[in-house]
């Protein structure tokens, strides 16, 4: 199964960052927010990504197109240009970036990707959150569930606009993305998609957290899955400092990797 990242964004309220890489590449104890994302799939048996590029595409091609060789130790004879290479510390993902357009929104990246994603059930988030949901339970619940999309329901106050779940708590009645805040439960950003949702996306302009998925619960497909645990978005450099600190304290709550 695939991880599709969106990572193509201005990331504009993070401007201090974003002037000069994309917000996915912003770093958290070194290493770029979306490596951690990935990281967080990989503990749960998933090393295959597809992420979704745009505004300076080419600073995620190219970390990506030289980790090996940044991320290892090595021999090289000067004359002949020969290296020999002693330790590899890089993971063992196969990740494809898409140059999916500088003004495209989400669901037209998503849709633009169809080709490489296929006509099977992927996972989809967004490159700049990370949390310890359970992405498995996630995916069983979602197996049983029959929706065509089931979103990760968390807790967070203020900005964000909160679900209308039904009593139960699995499936979604209404879905407000960043509304006037009031509380209750929003829109975590991990998601398990199934392939029908490509046909409900009418293009570029088409984004993902609208008519999609309104279209989603008009059919009454969109699931949600509850985590209650750790959730923290980095749209601002007060929330990168917040990330920074947790990771630094070496007690990071999205570490679930050893």
């Amino acid at each position: 199964m695939k991880a599709v990242i969106f990572a193509g964004g201005f990331g504009s309220r993070l401007s201090e960052e974003t002037t000069l890489r994309p917000k996915p590449m912003v770093e958290v104890g070194g290493r770029p927010i979306i490596w951690h994302i990935m990281k967080i799939y990989e503990h749960y048996g998933i090393n295959e990504f597809v992420v979704l590029g745009g505004y300076k595409v080419d600073f995620i091609k190219n970390y990506f197109l030289n980790y090996h060789d940044q991320s290892s130790d090595f021999t090289i004879d000067l004359a002949s240009g020969k290296i020999r290479w002693q330790y590899s510390r890089t993971e063992n993902w196969s990740v494809t970036v898409l140059d999916t357009g500088l003004e495209t929104m989400t669901a037209g990246r998503l849709k633009r990707a169809r080709r490489v994603i296929g006509d099977e059930r992927f996972l989809l988030t967004y490159g700049d959150g990370v949390s310890d949901v359970n992405i498995r339970e996630a995916i069983a619940q979602h197996e049983r569930s029959g929706n065509w999309v089931t979103l990760t329901a968390v807790s967070q106050p203020g900005r964000y606009g909160a679900l209308g779940l039904t009593e139960d708590m699995t499936q979604v009645r209404a879905f407000r993305e960043k509304a006037a805040g009031d509380g209750g439960l929003i829109n975590g950003g991990f998601f398990v998609v199934e392939p029908q949702v490509f046909d409900l996306i009418d293009g570029d302009e088409s984004v993902w957290e609208e008519e999609p998925m309104e279209r989603v619960i008009e059919r009454g497909k969109l699931g949600a899955y509850w985590h209650r645990g750790y959730w923290q978005s980095m749209d601002s450099v007060r929330d990168k400092m917040v990330l920074e600190k947790q990771w630094e304290s070496g007690n990071a709550p999205w570490k679930l990797w050893d």
